[in-house]
């Protein structure tokens, strides 16, 4: 459904994106990931035929965004970072007026309205003001609007940005079932999201890309250190002797009271648990919690993008 090669975008003095090459299948929802000022957006708007590339090729169901912008562009939907509506129509007649400007046939645009308004919920505002919407209802107006002339693939930026928890999980389940019939490609910031969401994953960091795959390849194969934390009573010395443990990269120390609290670093793959344990029973300390955390698509993500920041 999308393919980039060679994909670069230099502005004044400045590289955003550097040969780039990646594809997305039909069907697939594919995380794309990355700090801010990786190159995300700019990617973004050149697919969506927002920016031109200053070089290589970007093809939307096998259409040139650059040479066949107009075929390219009718099988996608966008939602930007920052959703631009009509504040002042209803969201009822802001659809419809969406859905002629994007070809919907006349006779077909009552329907294509109403299995948006369906699909995103929002029946109950269809004549309110788009001005008078919450945050998340603006989000999901949107998104209706991304759907709207039912397209093979949605581009998403930072969909669920300024939502709480609930309009969140309302968000992701509706993207999530998307997938399967329509192709998604989703910038967020949200890594658990993307977890949830996400067939694959892409880590763009100075506009290149640093992985591409399954988050739990990623997780394996990144070898993305583990945390464990230890809080103890009469833990002398702890700081220093936990650092000594096999696995263990870095340790640091907060008080609670009569506790130590211990964060421990650890090497990829590292399980000192048993070892802290045996330490603890010969120094007799008074063991509160011992707690593994095993890596995760954040410490991963850390990882590809912070050397060399």
């Amino acid at each position: 459904m999308i393919q980039v090669e060679n994909l670069t975008k230099r502005y004044a003095g400045v590289t955003a994106i550097n040969q780039l090459n990646f594809e997305v299948a039909k069907g697939e929802i594919v995380g794309f990931l990355g700090p801010n000022g990786a190159g995300k957006s700019t990617t973004m708007k050149i697919l969506t035929s927002y920016l031109p590339a200053t070089s290589g090729t970007a093809r939307i169901a096998g259409f040139d965004v650059f040479a066949q912008s107009v075929e390219a562009r009718k099988r996608l939907g966008y939602l930007p970072e920052n959703t631009p509506l009509y504040t002042d129509m209803r969201v009822g007649e802001y659809l419809r007026y969406r859905a002629s400007l994007k070809g919907v046939p006349g006779s077909k645009v009552k329907q294509a309205v109403g299995d948006v308004l369906a699909l995103c919920n929002l029946r109950d505002v269809e004549r309110k003001i788009i001005g008078a919407l919450s945050k998340g209802y603006r989000q999901r107006v949107g998104l209706a609007d991304a759907l709207v002339h039912d397209p093979e693939l949605l581009i998403l930026d930072e969909p669920t940005i300024g939502l709480d928890p609930n309009q969140i999980r309302q968000v992701r389940e509706l993207i999530k079932n998307l997938g399967g019939r329509r192709t998604v490609l989703i910038s967020t910031h949200i890594l658990p999201e993307v977890e949830i969401m996400c067939s694959r994953v892409i880590v763009i960091h100075k506009g290149t890309i640093r992985a591409s795959d399954t988050a739990e390849n990623l997780l394996k194969n990144h070898r993305a250190a583990g945390r464990m934390r230890i809080e103890a009573r009469g833990a002398t010395n702890g700081r220093e002797l936990l650092g000594r443990l096999p696995g263990v990269k870095e340790v640091t120390e907060e008080r609670d009271g009569d506790y130590s609290i211990f964060q421990l670093k650890l090497d990829a793959n590292a399980d000192p648990c048993e070892d802290a344990m045996r330490l603890a029973n010969e120094k007799h300390w008074n063991i509160r919690e011992l707690m593994r955390r095993r890596p995760t698509l954040e410490d991963v993500f850390v990882e590809l993008t912070h050397s060399d920041s």
